[in-house]
């Protein structure tokens, strides 16, 4: 095979690779929260411990993010990509098979693990292999899987969900994990490094998990001084981190990446503020739509799909948008449409129709598909070819904690209007009025994205660190 043939090839398998892998764990994320209520109901969990099963997922895939990402850069790509799918399949099935509500969550656990492995290395390879006027159509078809997963995820999640159990819903994941790892293994010819040498940052390493878990423990405890404690406990574990990693010779998140490149540090800003802001809603609208309004898990997949089809249809168009135009100015203008659609949530209540809920989540989506590709564009072309692997790995950890936070606002949310206590029509009041709250926060915090997004600068005269 000459040489250019195998080139192709290598783009190729990477594509199909990397855009499956996008696929899989947004489908199984969207799946999972239609059939909630099911596994409430099945292992007898309250809604703040439903949140525990979405949120112990996105906390252990924060944590194991970015050290994966340099181990990645050091020892191969492919190696973490493909042991990382084996253990988010096998992680899968111990999902099917949970007796408990503690199985379930230290499964889900372990996902998240394997994730982290997927995460932190499928768009760096993509992006080893793609010149940088390509990535932009490349990134956007990628970006295209995150929200077709997200799109029939509800859709499918709630109908195995209402026709053959909630079991069903980790055992199609596994069957795609499966899939994709025989793919990977067969397809990806070679393999890609990018840093090596020098010391894993143990310390680093443990100061940020500790920080992470303390947050997320104290955003979802009963206990008010507990709250406040494991909070502050987590705001002074993140600042010694912050610390720690100016010292550090080979620190596991590029602190000098954060401090001295504006378009990579406002950039990675404005998506924890974006996921911080919008990705509780699917997990809130859910509960809303089966346990206020009455909704099988089919029927709330269904609606829950408009948001995500609107993304996957847009954000094609954003990524090819953002090759031509700066990825600033089409990444705030879908940040500000994000805005709108969670102000009108704000207002929701028991008789909102449900048009008046469907349009809200087109406004939603279009934001959202509007911000992810640009974005995502701007972080991977303000760097070097030697630091994409930690470039995807701090994106990917900036959208884990938005993620891993906004859930955590849900919960505290949950927790102080509900209590820890299962959702009965006594409550619907109470969690009306929470549910109105948080959307008045995510609402807030996005309009602070849209500064952070707009603040960047422009990305341009940053080409030149990659050579075309």
């Amino acid at each position: 095979m000459n040489p250019g043939a195998t080139e192709h090839s290598v783009r190729r398998s990477a594509l199909v690779v990397a855009t499956m892998a996008s696929f899989l764990t947004p489908f199984l994320a969207s799946a999972v929260n239609v059939a909630l209520p099911a596994i409430g109901m099945s292992l007898h969990m309250n809604a703040v411990a439903l949140s525990w099963v979405a949120t112990t997922f996105i906390l252990a895939a924060a944590v194991c993010l970015v050290p994966f990402g340099r181990v990645a850069d050091a020892i191969g790509r492919k190696k973490v990509f493909l042991t990382g799918m084996i253990i988010f399949t096998l992680a899968s099935v111990g999902c099917a098979l949970a007796p408990n509500a503690m199985w379930l969550i230290v499964c889900r656990m372990l996902q998240g693990t394997g994730s982290a492995m997927i995460y932190g290395t499928g768009l760096a390879i993509l992006t080893s292999v793609y010149p940088p006027g390509e990535r932009g159509r490349v990134i956007g078809l990628n970006a295209a899987a995150v929200y077709t997963g997200l799109s029939v995820g509800p859709f499918l999640g709630g109908l195995m969900t209402q026709f053959w159990g909630w079991p069903s819903v980790f055992l199609v994941s596994a069957l795609l994990g499966s899939a994709t790892a025989w793919v990977a293994w067969r397809g990806l010819q070679g393999e890609w490094t990018g840093r090596t040498g020098g010391q894993f940052d143990f310390v680093g390493t443990l100061f940020y998990a500790l920080a992470l878990v303390a947050l997320m423990t104290g955003l979802s405890a009963e206990s008010g001084y507990t709250s406040i404690l494991l909070v502050v406990l987590a705001l002074l574990g993140l600042t010694v981190f912050v610390f720690w990693e100016f010292r550090v010779a080979n620190p596991i998140i590029e602190v000098g990446l954060l401090t001295k490149n504006v378009v990579f540090a406002r950039s990675n800003l404005a998506a924890l503020i974006n996921y911080s802001a919008t990705f509780a809603v699917t997990f809130l609208l859910s509960l809303y739509l089966q346990y206020i309004r009455g909704l099988d898990p089919a029927h709330a997949g269904l609606i829950l799909l408009t948001q995500a089809v609107v993304m996957a249809s847009l954000s094609p168009v954003a990524g090819l948008l953002s090759d031509r135009l700066e990825p600033r100015i089409v990444a705030s203008v879908g940040m500000g449409l994000s805005v709108l659609g969670l102000v009108w949530f704000c207002f929701i209540r028991e008789q909102t129709s449900l048009v008046a809920i469907v349009a809200a989540l087109v406004v939603l989506g279009a934001g959202f598909g509007l911000f992810s590709s640009p974005n995502t564009n701007a972080v991977m072309s303000s760097v070097g070819p030697k630091d994409y692997g930690v470039a995807s790995a701090t994106l990917g950890t900036m959208r884990l904690v938005g993620q891993m936070l906004s859930m955590g606002v849900a919960a505290a949310v949950l927790a102080g209007f509900v209590g820890h206590a299962s959702i009965t029509p006594e409550l619907h009041q109470r969690f009306l009025a929470g549910l109105r709250v948080a959307f008045l926060i995510s609402a807030v915090l996005c309009g602070v994205g849209v500064w952070a997004s707009l603040s960047r600068g422009n990305v341009r005269s940053n080409d030149t660190a990659s050579p075309r």
